[in-house]
């Protein structure tokens, strides 16, 4: 048994790139054993970052997998933050309840804690894994299918100054990453994409077309600059009644109010189709305003991405307050017992400080739960009726929940 592993009769060790292949075959089947396209594989495996990736051994077969990419994300107040972003996250059916998850978990947050990453996100496949490791729900987004036969939008003034017209995808990236990036500060939980992950907007796997088209793409111009991009597919489908097709939304971005509704208002008006079909937006995105009836638009509220403090004086000092703030937080974390104790934050719009304190506890709460409220999309004062943050001074609750809300939903782009 290897002393790294907590199992035994395996290694738990970093990834060599030669067993890469290996390696992601044994996450694949944790997955259900779905083979991906020669794209996809490729792409994962140049993303990749093997000094972040872990495997567990027994013997010559792969067990147990876990990465991570260096990810920057976007905090409220607009700063920029290190972020491990924990990915291919699988354990072989035959080796469960032995300890292999826990002893993953184990490792790669003490190594995202040596190399100064004050945060690690995800996205779960099953919520409740990851709950017991501290990661806490803090964005969640707007999936829909909208009827677009019945349903009309109303645009605000100067939306026909928008100029659009189609582009092939891979022709105008690096116009699409431009406006990507000038919106990357505005939005907490926003990723910083870093060279390479350009590419993911891109994939485009006939595997996941289910009919539609290949991938299309609309560029936006607005007095003679790039201000917006939409990438989609169009289904084609003919019932009795005629054309009754759905364009599926892969991604839109806008600049400015006027360059997102010219983008929604054509995804509308797309000719033979009645549906438009649309995942992972965020939940205070101004088409839900725009619509005519938006029961029609079968709005879903799910969770995405998942924050866990690594270095809970760091990643409270990293982002701003929007109203001044003074309180202690007594915080639970068994899992990392260096961010359990007392810390004092004390922060307003311009910035922060967070540091150890003696000083009584205005409230305790755990660290899942300062997770989920880090970003500014949970109320600390829902957490605290949900029976999850307990309240010591009076009036310190509304105090933080203020403190920490964002005027902007935060949200996560894409997936990882």
């Amino acid at each position: 048994m290897s002393d790294d592993s907590g199992t035994r009769g395996t290694e738990l060790r970093t990834l060599r790139r030669s067993e890469w292949d290996t390696w992601y075959a044994t996450l694949v089947r944790a997955f259900g054993g779905v083979p991906e396209s020669a794209e996809e594989l490729e792409l994962y495996r140049s993303l990749t970052e093997p000094d972040r990736s872990l495997g567990v051994w027994e013997g010559g077969e792969c067990v147990g997998t876990a990465g991570s990419f260096s990810f920057l994300t976007t905090v409220p107040g607009g700063a920029r933050v290190p972020a491990a972003g924990v990915t291919m996250v699988g354990v072989a059916a035959t080796h469960r309840r032995r300890g292999v998850l826990t002893s993953l978990m184990r490792r790669q947050l003490d190594e995202v804690r040596a190399l100064g990453e004050p945060l690690a996100v995800l996205t779960a496949s099953e919520p409740a894994i990851y709950g017991r490791f501290g990661y806490g729900a803090a964005t969640f987004q707007v999936n829909a299918e909208i009827d677009t036969a019945r349903v009309r939008l109303s645009v605000p003034d100067g939306t026909d100054d928008v100029r659009l017209r189609y582009a092939v995808p891979g022709e105008v990236l690096d116009e699409c990453e431009a406006v990507y990036a000038r919106l990357v500060p505005g939005r907490p939980g926003m990723l910083a994409r870093r060279p390479g992950w350009e590419r993911l907007g891109l994939l485009d796997p006939e595997s996941e077309r289910d009919g539609a088209s290949p991938l299309q793409c609309v560029l936006a111009r607005r007095d003679g600059e790039v201000t917006g991009y939409a990438r989609f597919r169009v289904r084609p489908a003919w019932g009795n009644e005629g054309p009754d097709g759905t364009v599926v939304l892969k991604d839109l971005a806008g600049l400015d109010p006027v360059t997102e509704a010219a983008l929604w208002r054509f995804l509308f008006d797309v000719d033979l189709t009645s549906t438009l079909a649309v995942r992972g937006r965020p939940v205070d995105e101004a088409w839900q305003y725009q619509v005519s009836d938006l029961r029609r638009c079968r709005p879903v509220l799910r969770d995405a991405l998942y924050v866990r403090p690594v270095d809970v004086g760091a990643a409270l000092s990293a982002r701003t307050y929007q109203a001044p703030v003074d309180v202690v937080f007594e915080v639970e974390d068994a899992f990392c017992p260096w961010n359990a104790g007392r810390w004092r934050l004390s922060g307003d719009p311009k910035g922060a400080s967070c540091e150890r304190t003696s000083d009584a506890a205005d409230l305790a709460l755990s660290v899942r739960e300062l997770g989920a409220a880090y970003l500014g999309g949970v109320s600390l004062t829902s957490l605290g009726a949900a029976g999850r943050v307990r309240q010591m001074r009076p009036g310190a609750l509304a105090e933080a929940s203020v403190a920490f809300g964002s005027d902007v939903a935060p949200w996560l782009p894409h997936g990882f």
